[in-house]
């Protein structure tokens, strides 16, 4: 792989740390209990770890280098083989600027929290040092360990400050993310200990290691199921809703925003790039995922009648669309998938941001509890309008630039035979359909609907604070910025994405085995479809 190491400052390290030391100090922060004085100095960290990493997007990063960049390496634990290896390429630095720029919206987001809430801060700052961790990390074994630092202060966020059925919805997300971790440990291992000798886990070691094709297959189910729980890809699901259900407005944005962006960059990362010849074989089961996901998630979040299951399954929904452009086998469409994370970050942060922000209000979450509430709250529901319109994919938004090129990308990627890609997009226009039915008939229901006399009278019941605008118009730049000129974000990662279509294009053409009907090159067959050769 192509590698840059610079002697600039050591961004990536300084936005890792900054914010978990910060973290630590909260505790010492004067406060009568109120939180008053620690909400501010989490703003200022969190604010300063987004300047941090924007330092480094300016005066580190180069976007038309497919290599490693803003490189850190220092030895650790020898013996293992585990070092602290931190770096960037196209497929982390956006990543690493959405999460360092949600997570500072969300410590806004949190201004009213009252309860417990130096614990609170001290956890969105530690989850923003573990999650940049994620994207910035280079050492598949130091990869594992940031992996794991988010769980704990999600089940924490969960279990304390959220709803009626919190410990349910803590558990089952602890149990589901935890276990399904060890198979990230299990393929780190194998592939670190691959080939014998000293171990080394480092990404661009891994690449070079020559994994025959057998013990590619065996990672990539493992490190498949690791990630489909993250992302998440129905059946692996389930533990989403309930944590959304429960959570609270700035833990929705988290988890939103950036969580599920980790087990698509982790697809990227590890499945498509370090694994190429099994990704050549799993990538058609990538696609008939997401086209589950996207149309049974979209179905699913129809009938929903509780607002944050809703938004919920419609996250699930919109992943989809990740799962198909990873599985193509074209640069426009693997960009488009990179798009949609980022895309989705913003789009989903601002609509569970919004939820909250309604539930303060109305203190239900019921559909057909709401109703009639459009003229008292003018300003919440165009703010709730042209969110729902960025998620539906209106022209002129990020998500619609991202779905048409994950759409463009595979229809027009000759690896597939032409029946197979209409099927498929065929089936994906149907959650396309189904999005803009859903949402905006919640609008309806919920500022138009049939009115509720006792919660329109309510005094409580006001419109969008100048905090909450604010927060919605930082979200609301980017989404219009991107869909108006893509290439504001495209050409960050355009080159990595090149490289990293390239590498799997070669894949396909080494591999000497039957062809599939749905491929047109006859040197390939996935490993998990019986079909006659083509003739």
């Amino acid at each position: 792989m192509e590698e840059l190491i610079t002697d600039d400052l050591p961004w990536l390290s300084l936005s890792i740390l900054f914010p978990i030391a910060g973290a630590f100090l909260v505790p010492f922060i004067p406060d009568k209990g109120e939180g008053k004085q620690v909400r501010w100095f989490a703003l200022g960290i969190a604010l300063a770890t987004f300047l941090i990493t924007v330092g480094a997007y300016a005066t580190g990063y180069d976007p038309s280098i497919k290599g490693l960049q803003l490189s850190e390496q220092i030895s650790w634990l020898p013996d293992l083989g585990l070092n602290w290896s931190v770096g960037a390429d196209g497929l982390s630095m956006p990543l690493i600027l959405l999460t360092s720029f949600i997570t500072a919206l969300a410590v806004l987001a949190a201004w009213p929290v009252s309860f417990k809430p130096k614990l609170f801060f001290f956890l969105i700052l530690a989850m923003d040092g573990g999650q940049i961790a994620v994207f910035a990390v280079q050492d598949m074994l130091l990869f594992f360990l940031a992996w794991e630092l988010e769980l704990l202060p999600v089940y924490l966020l969960l279990a304390i400050w959220g709803g009626k059925k919190r410990q349910y919805a803590a558990t089952k997300f602890i149990i589901y993310t935890a276990g399904s971790s060890l198979f990230i440990l299990l393929a780190a291992l194998a592939m670190g200990f691959f080939g014998g000798g000293s171990p080394n886990f480092e990404y661009t070691v891994l690449a070079e290691k020559g994994f025959n094709t057998s013990f590619q297959l065996l990672c990539y189910i493992g490190l498949l199921i690791a990630f489909g729980v993250k992302l998440p890809i129905v059946p692996l699901h389930t533990w989403l809703p309930d944590a959304h259900g429960e959570a609270t407005a700035p833990v929705h944005m988290l988890l939103a925003g950036i969580l599920l962006k980790m087990g698509g960059y982790a697809l990227l990362r590890f499945n498509a790039q370090l694994l190429p010849d099994a990704h050549a074989q799993f990538a058609p089961l990538l696609i008939i995922l997401g086209v589950v996901n996207i149309i049974y998630a979209a179905l699913t979040s129809f009938a929903q009648r509780n607002l944050k299951r809703k938004i919920a399954y419609s996250s699930i929904s919109h992943m989809g669309f990740v799962l198909i452009g990873i599985g193509s086998f074209s640069a426009l469409g693997t960009s488009g998938a990179m798009l949609q994370m980022i895309s989705h970050g913003l789009i989903g942060a601002s609509l569970f941001f919004l939820v909250g922000a309604t539930y303060d209000r109305t203190h239900t979450l019921q559909l057909q509890e709401m109703g009639g509430v459009g003229q008292k709250m003018r300003i919440m529901f165009a703010l709730w309008t042209v969110c729902s319109l960025a998620s539906l994919a209106l022209p002129g938004m990020s998500g619609f630039v991202s779905e048409l090129m994950v759409f463009a990308g595979f229809v027009t990627d000759e690896a597939y035979t032409l029946t197979f890609r209409v099927v498929i997009a065929a089936l994906a226009a149907i959650g396309v359909i189904l999005t803009p039915i859903y949402l905006l008939s919640m609008l309806r229901e919920i500022f138009f609907g049939k009115e509720n006399r006792e919660l329109v009278s309510n005094t409580n019941l006001v419109d969008a604070e100048p905090r909450e605008i604010y927060i919605i118009g930082c979200l609301l730049v980017p989404i219009i910025g991107i869909g108006l000129y893509p290439r504001l974000v495209t050409d960050s990662y355009t080159a990595s994405i090149e490289a990293l279509v390239k590498r799997d294009v070669l894949a396909i053409e080494q591999l000497k085995k039957p062809s599939a009907p749905i491929f047109r090159n006859k040197n390939l067959i996935p490993a998990f479809i019986s079909a006659p050769k083509i003739e």
